[in-house]
C-alpha cells in the first residue's frame, strides 16, 4: 500500500535549534506551523497514546502539518516519517465517550526478543518524550529536500536523520500510518478508559 504524498503549505514555519545527540525526544516537536496534510483518511475526534521501552528506526524527516477530522476540525501536527521502525514492548490505547460511558482499548504487542515492526511509517503527533539520539542528523533543511519520500512544502522547516532511536518513548497522535504493521504477540483489550499506555 503507497500513501499519497503529503505536503504543507506556506501558512508558517517551524523553529527548532539544533541540539546534541542523546537529549530528550522532545526535540522532536521543536514547535508547530500551520499547514495543510491532505492524508488518506480522516482523523476520528480522539487523540490516541502509544508507547514503546525502544524505537530504532531508519530513514526519518520531521515536517509541521494539519491533521483534519471528518467534521472538518484542524489538528496542528508534527509530521514524522520512518522508512523502518522496530518497536519493542509496543503498547497503543485510546479512550472514547460513548451513551454508556467511557470504553477504553489497550493493545500491546513487540515483548520479549520479538518486537513490533513498521514500514513506511508516518505519526501524526502533538507530544513526544523519551531520549532520542540520531544518525547523521540534519536540522533546518528545507522541507522539500528531506531524504525520505514522504516531503514536505519548499521553504518550510524540517529535519531528517539516517537512524533515530528513542528510549522509552511516549506519544500522544492523531495519526498513525504504515505501508506494513506487525504485532507480534498482540493481545487486545477492552477497558474502562482509565488505563491507558502512561
Amino acid at each position: 500500500m503507497k500513501f499519497s504524498k503529503l505536503t504543507t503549505t506556506h501558512g508558517g514555519r517551524i523553529a527548532l535549534a539544533a541540539v546534541p545527540v542523546g537529549i530528550a525526544a522532545a526535540v522532536l516537536m521543536g514547535g508547530v506551523a500551520q499547514g495543510q496534510v491532505p492524508v488518506s483518511f480522516a482523523v476520528s475526534g480522539s487523540q490516541f497514546q502509544i508507547s514503546a521501552s525502544q524505537l530504532e528506526g531508519t530513514g526519518f524527516s520531521q515536517y509541521a502539518g494539519v491533521a483534519t477530522d471528518s467534521e472538518g476540525g484542524q489538528h496542528t501536527v508534527a509530521i514524522a516519517n520512518i522508512k523502518s521502525a522496530t518497536l519493542a514492548d509496543l503498547c497503543q490505547s485510546v479512550v472514547t465517550e460513548t451513551p454508556l460511558g467511557k470504553v477504553g482499548v489497550l493493545i500491546k504487542a513487540g515483548g520479549g526478543d520479538a518486537p513490533a515492526s513498521a514500514s513506511d511509517l508516518q505519526i501524526g503527533m502533538t507530544g513526544l518524550k523519551g531520549d532520542a539520539s540520531f544518525g547523521n542528523i540534519r536540522i533546518g533543511v528545507d522541507a522539500s529536500t528531506v531524504g525520505t519520500e514522504e516531503k514536505g512544502t519548499a521553504g518550510d522547516f524540517a529535519q531528517d536523520a539516517d537512524t533515530v532511536s528513542i528510549k522509552g518513548l511516549q506519544q500522544t497522535a492523531w495519526s498513525t500510518q504504515a505501508s506494513v504493521f506487525t504485532l507480534t504477540g498482540m493481545s487486545l483489550e477492552l477497558t474502562d478508559g482509565s488505563k491507558g499506555c502512561f
